[in-house]
């Protein structure tokens, strides 16, 4: 376990320098936030501050007589760093601890004892500020590094040998330095927390919602079980029971009696199928929530179903068949299904005609049914009052892959759904 200790850190010690380049060597942007009751405000007065103390560091240096050209020119770029640390906070610290260093190298041999040494006071106040902008928006390991930086470019300047007395203030140099990074060190780690604590709340709130909506759909699921799947299975037995009620009942009636029972067992099983999507957090479902969906594969299948409850239905095809989206072909079979089940509740003794086109940019369905001969159910004109939702559920899944819908009635009183789906979607909805 020793030995694994030891490797692990030697790994770690090795990234440092990679890590510390990465961090220090960076000219990123990261500008300072504009302040929520300030406004632009203290941006305003950095800038000003920037040049106060560039003026007055120029005044102290032309005093000592150390004013030369480099010096000067030194001074400029270090007041100049303030103003970059209101975007560019690591590019700026460097150009003002470069600054620092340089000024004392030159000023050596000339600044007095009557001076700072090695960093002059609005030297220190610039740079103070500097750090500060610089704590507030890097990570503390950063601001630790910058630092001791600073302090050591200092160190290095004082005990080298230059035979002339200065007024060494390293101290007071540093502890304005450490101030100014332990109070943009804290102000950040504050920032950050509540930032996180916002995001927290976010994400609690999102969950809370998703929770409520799955609470909703499992209320739903649970109606649409006592309301439907009762009934349903109250169908399915009578019409398994229907025929030993009868002495000597005709084939037509076992058939039709068991075409009844399958269609209330299929609708059964799709019933339960869509109670699993709805209970979304109930994993026994996961199974049948997977179930493969239909496709034009089973249109046949479809159409023989219909055929054996009594509505006399023609199919035709167009163009050569093959495989389209998963959404389309769904999509497909699902108005073709609807339209189907619309001429047997509102067009009894109809003829239907399903015709499907495969085209190179899409697929085209028609389903016409002739004016009705026989009166419609009074329990379908029950059930057919107000707008619907079969064609309007056509509709959205057509207008959901791009494609179009028509539907309305025909010159001799009959039925016509058109329909004209694109042949790929980047939605395979169901």
């Amino acid at each position: 376990m020793g030995d694994g200790y030891g490797r692990a850190l030697i790994v770690a010690l090795r990234g440092v320098p990679r890590t510390l380049r990465h961090d220090l060597l960076t000219t990123a942007r990261d500008p300072l936030p504009r302040q929520a009751w300030f406004g632009w405000l203290p941006h305003g007065h950095l800038v000003l501050l920037a040049v106060l103390a560039g003026t007055a560091n120029m005044a102290a240096y032309n005093h000592a007589a150390v004013l030369t050209a480099p010096v000067q020119l030194l001074v400029v770029l270090q007041a100049a760093a303030l103003v970059l640390a209101l975007s560019r906070p690591l590019p700026a610290w460097w150009l003002s601890t470069t600054a620092l260093f340089l000024i004392a190298r030159i000023g050596d041999s000339t600044v007095g004892p009557d001076m700072a040494w090695p960093w002059s006071i609005w030297g220190i106040v610039v740079h103070t500020f500097v750090v500060l902008l610089l704590a507030l928006r890097v990570p503390l390991r950063v601001t630790v590094v910058t630092l001791v930086i600073t302090v050591l470019s200092g160190v290095v300047n004082a005990v080298m040998p230059t035979g002339f007395p200065h007024n060494d203030d390293i101290t007071g140099g540093s502890l304005s330095f450490a101030t100014a990074a332990v109070v943009g060190a804290s102000l950040r780690i504050s920032r950050v927390a509540r930032t996180r604590l916002v995001e927290q709340e976010v994400l609690t709130a999102e969950e809370r919602a998703r929770r409520t909506v799955l609470e909703e759909r499992g209320r739903i699921a649970r109606e649409l079980h006592d309301v439907v799947a009762h009934h349903m299975s109250v169908i399915s037995i009578q019409a398994q029971v229907a025929p030993h009620l009868v002495e000597n009942p005709s084939e037509e009636l076992k058939e039709n009696l068991a075409g009844i029972r399958q269609n209330a067992v299929e609708a059964l099983t799709e019933l339960r199928r869509v109670l699993g999507v709805l209970r979304a957090e109930d994993q026994a479902a996961d199974s049948v929530r997977h179930t493969p969906q239909p496709t034009l594969d089973r249109l046949d299948d479809l159409l023989d179903n219909v055929r054996a409850a009594g509505l006399t239905v023609d199919a035709g095809t167009a163009g050569e068949r093959r495989a389209l989206a998963p959404g389309v072909e769904l999509s497909a079979y699902r108005i073709v299904q609807e339209a189907l089940s619309n001429a047997m509740r509102h067009a009894p003794g109809a003829r239907v005609r399903v015709e499907t086109g495969y085209r190179p940019t899409g697929i085209h369905l028609r389903i016409v049914n002739t004016p009705p001969t026989r009166p419609t159910d009074p329990a379908a004109a029950r059930l057919s009052r107000g707008p619907g939702h079969g064609l309007l559920g056509m509709r959205e899944r057509t207008a959901m892959l791009g494609g179009e819908l028509t539907a309305g009635p025909t010159p001799d009183g009959g039925y016509e759904v058109t329909a004209t789906l694109p042949t790929e979607s980047s939605k395979d909805g169901t």
